[in-house]
Formats: structure tokens, C-alpha cells, sequence
């Protein structure tokens, strides 16, 4: 008898399902089952503990009857969710030694290494770019050491982000798919035909998929706050670093830009024809000499033209009309 009313129950379900879409219309079936299930656990909760806790005192100012101000009333700290970026240029004298010391200031500090470019140019143009992961207590530490001991600092820009809103945001969201992925779940349980059973498992899966979405961003947030991201730029002592603030303005700024475009595109177009060259050579050799092979067989195949004096003796010899004879 159980199983008869359960059968009729999801196939009223099904089909309002299939009026009102299988997406929505499975979720609003999920939202009624969890909210019976959060109606029934809502007696049981357990009073609130602020409840307990005796009312602060509070004393009357004086003059001002009717109004009071709380003695024992101390803010919450809360637990802020904060990421730290850093990107800093240090001109050292050895790059290598430095970057060496810096692996170890951080390592002492408990970070670690987490992507490393060197260019080995030169002992003066040497250049190495770093980015570490440092604990954020020891952040500021870290950043002031490297800016010190390394040698000496070009340039610093920090950035502070404030994720705690986005952190609870999603852990609300994962929370939330949990149960409404449990709910469906159980609900396949109950599924007495195929039809109920492949629109329930079509829900599931679309549920796992934004699950694992949920769980990824938690994740990569959970990492960004946990280490604070530090770039280390190290150049040598003769390697040029541009910098934007010390760019002239207005003109002066575009005719430097302009005679940088126009030093490239020369640097570019005598390289290219350096690269040409030896195919030229190579190359136009063998075709000089075919042109020129040609051009004579060509001379050789061409009948002897008379010479210009000797025509007119030959039309002069040539045989004219007969003149007629006297009568």
C-alpha cells in the first residue's frame, strides 16, 4: 500500500516536472522536501547561548534622563580573509648570489619557491625574476629583508585584497549543494519508474558539476589567503629597468617611443637581411649563369642578316620589267 502512494506521489512529481521543465521542476520538488525537513528540525534547535549571558550594565548620564550608555559592551573581532601581493625590483651586484639569499630568507620564513626566470647575460646584466609564497605573518618581514640585504631597492607596489566576503559567499553556496545533492539522492531511492529515475539522475549530475565548481573555487581562495604572492625582480648593476615615473611627458615621450620603434624596426630589417644574404649568394650564381647560357644559345640559333650596303647592288641586279620593243 506504502508503495502505491509513493509511486502516484512521484508521478504527480514527473509530471510537473515535465510542465514546468526538468530543471526547475526538480528543484522546486527538492526545495518542498527541504523545507519539510527544516520545518521538522526547527523545534529542536538549541536556545541561542546569548540568551544566557546576563544584560550589560549600563549607567544614566548625567543631565540627560532617559538615556544610557553600555559599560561592558566590547566589539567582536572577526576573522578577516586577506590576500597579500607584492612585486619588488632589487639592483644587486651579483644576481646569482642574490637570488640564492633570497631563496634562503624565505625558506627560513617558511615559504618556498614557486617559479624562477633567470638570463644570463653577463655578470653586470645578469636578471632573475622569483615569485614566492610566504607565510602572511611573516609577510612584512620577509618583504623588508629582501629590500635590504638584496641591495639596493629600484622599486616596490603592494596590493591587499579582501576576500572574507567572497570565502563565506562560497561556503554557503557548497553547503547549500550538499544538501540539496543528499536530497536528491535519497529521492533516487524512491523512484519507482525509469522516467523518475533518469530525471532525478539528470538533476544529480548537474548538481555534482556545479559541487566541484564550488569546491575548486574554495580551494584556489583557501590557497591565495593561506601564502602571500611575492615577485622578486634582480637585476645586475648596468641592466636597464624601465620605469613609467621616469617617462618625459607629451612630446618628448612620443619622440622617444618613436626612435625606439624606428631602432627596432632597423635592428629587425637588417637581421632579416642578414639572414637573406647567403641565400642570395647562394642562389643567384647558378641563375646568372643559366640567363647568360640561354641569351647565347639563343644568338647562335638566329639567322646571318646582309649587311646594309650590299642591298641596294642586289636590287640593282635584280631582273626588272621588260620594255617594250620599237615599231
Amino acid at each position: 500500500m506504502r508503495r502505491t502512494r509513493y509511486g502516484i506521489a512521484l508521478s504527480a512529481a514527473c509530471a510537473a516536472l515535465v510542465l514546468a521543465g526538468c530543471g526547475g521542476g526538480s528543484s522546486s520538488f527538492v526545495a518542498k522536501q527541504e523545507s519539510r525537513a527544516d520545518g521538522a528540525a526547527a523545534p529542536a534547535a538549541a536556545p541561542s547561548p546569548a540568551a544566557d549571558r546576563p544584560a550589560p550594565q549600563a549607567r544614566t548620564v548625567a543631565g540627560q534622563a532617559g538615556k544610557t550608555i553600555p559599560t561592558e559592551v566590547q566589539p567582536t573581532p572577526e576573522d578577516r580573509q586577506i590576500v597579500y601581493t607584492a612585486s619588488m625590483t632589487v639592483r644587486a651586484a651579483q644576481v646569482t648570489a642574490a637570488a640564492q639569499q633570497a631563496k634562503q630568507i624565505v625558506t627560513a620564513a617558511g615559504g618556498y619557491l614557486a617559479r624562477e626566470e633567470a638570463d644570463s647575460s653577463g655578470d653586470s646584466e645578469d636578471s632573475a625574476l622569483l615569485e614566492f609564497k610566504v607565510p602572511p605573518a611573516r609577510y612584512a618581514e620577509v618583504l623588508g629583508r629582501l629590500g635590504k640585504d638584496l641591495g639596493r631597492q629600484l622599486s616596490l607596489n603592494q596590493n591587499t585584497q579582501d576576500v572574507t566576503l567572497q570565502v563565506a559567499d562560497v561556503d554557503s553556496r557548497l553547503k547549500t549543494a550538499q544538501r540539496s545533492l543528499e536530497s536528491l539522492r535519497a529521492l533516487l531511492k524512491k523512484a519507482g519508474t525509469m522516467r523518475q529515475v533518469l530525471e532525478v539522475e539528470r538533476e544529480i549530475a548537474a548538481r555534482e558539476a556545479d559541487l566541484e565548481s564550488l569546491q575548486a573555487q574554495q580551494k584556489e581562495l583557501a590557497r591565495q589567503v593561506a601564502m602571500a604572492t611575492l615577485t622578486l625582480n634582480l637585476v645586475g648593476p648596468v641592466t636597464q629597468v624601465d620605469d613609467p615615473a621616469d617617462e618625459p611627458p607629451g612630446f618628448l615621450s612620443g619622440l622617444k617611443t618613436g626612435w625606439a620603434a624606428l631602432v627596432t624596426s632597423a635592428k629587425v630589417f637588417v637581421t632579416v637581411f642578414g639572414a637573406v644574404l647567403p641565400w642570395l649568394v647562394a642562389l643567384g650564381v647558378p641563375v646568372t649563369t643559366l640567363v647568360v647560357l640561354v641569351r647565347r644559345r639563343r644568338e647562335r640559333r638566329r639567322p646571318d642578316r646582309p649587311a646594309g650596303p650590299a642591298a641596294p647592288e642586289r636590287a640593282a641586279d635584280a631582273p626588272g620589267p621588260e620594255a617594250p620593243e620599237p615599231q
